[in-house]
């Protein structure tokens, strides 16, 4: 149940300090020590026809992004065994573009089906807009969890992307949760939107009984339109995390790009403020931190929350 407009306002008003203990208790509450590790593969890269502000792999812009077809199935597989030694339970391929065009759909297809075979993680995908018959196709492949953020709120969202709609992702989403899949859906916080926008995204969320959600914070680029953007204080983000916590109390809160540059001292107060996921390995085109550190960490919050 979404809380009321009144209950937002009310946990707007408080302190960073009381907010991140209000969400941590509710954290704990609802989901207990519970913290899952992700992974994701870069499967196909660059070209892409969306406009993005904050891509690289836009092919609008400029950037010195890799640009290569599907890989192969042997070194996604091999990606997948990784994941799973590094203590990942779910691993996505992303592929970019609007969505899998031409023979693609059958060659992703029995790649799932292969890591399912041969891999014991949880398979996802992040193949952009996709039908339904597409969902249902990767579902009986072996697919549970399709993944496509929001990216920021309905309101804030055509200052972000023109080639699309907002109402697009609403409806890929919607097929996804039809085809019998488990969705993952989020977005990213620091392109210029406000506090407003970020509880508007979650709302959004809440409506859609999103069960997991990735949290990026915004790596400005070089060559995207949001390069020069200025990186958000530290305060706000942990109160981005806790407010996300408090109307998505049931919810994975998943920290994706950004939580290393972005936090840096601060990476463990996010699971002070009720974040209790991690992406691991790298961020498509940004690497992140080694999956021993990541481990490392993982047991030091277990033993915060205990």
């Amino acid at each position: 149940m979404k809380p009321s407009p009144a209950q937002i306002e009310s946990w707007r008003a408080l302190p960073c300090r009381e907010l991140m203990a209000r969400a941590l208790e509710t954290k704990l509450a609802r989901r207990g020590q519970r913290l899952s590790l992700c992974a994701i593969i870069n499967a196909k890269s660059g070209q892409c026809s969306e406009d993005c502000r904050f891509c690289t792999q836009s092919a609008h812009f400029k950037t010195d992004t890799p640009v290569y077809p599907l890989k192969s199935a042997a070194e996604i597989i091999a990606a997948a065994r990784q994941a799973r030694e590094d203590g990942a339970s779910h691993f996505s391929l992303v592929t970019s573009g609007r969505g899998i065009t031409g023979g693609l759909l059958p060659e992703v297809a029995e790649i799932i089906a292969a890591i399912k075979d041969q891999v014991d993680i949880g398979v996802c995908a992040s193949l952009g807009i996709a039908t339904l018959p597409d969902l249902q196709t990767l579902k009986q492949a072996g697919l549970s969890r399709y993944h496509h953020n929001l990216e920021t709120s309905r309101e804030f969202f055509p200052q972000i992307v023109t080639t699309h709609s907002f109402g697009e992702r609403l409806a890929t989403i919607e097929a996804a949760k039809e085809a019998g899949l488990e969705v993952c859906a989020g977005g990213i916080i620091g392109l210029g939107e406000s506090e407003t926008d970020r509880i508007s995204m979650a709302l959004t969320l809440a409506e859609l009984e999103i069960k997991s959600v990735p949290i990026n914070i915004l790596i400005p680029l070089p060559g995207t339109p949001l390069a020069d953007s200025k990186p958000l204080a530290t305060p706000e983000i942990l109160r981005t995390i806790a407010l996300l916590r408090l109307i998505l109390p049931d919810a994975a809160l998943r920290l994706a790009a950004g939580r290393e540059s972005a936090l840096h001292d601060f990476l463990s107060s996010a699971f002070l403020a009720g974040a209790d996921g991690m992406m691991i390995g790298g961020y498509l085109t940004q690497r992140g931190r080694s999956a021993a550190a990541d481990r490392q960490f993982v047991q030091a919050i277990r033993e915060i929350w205990r």
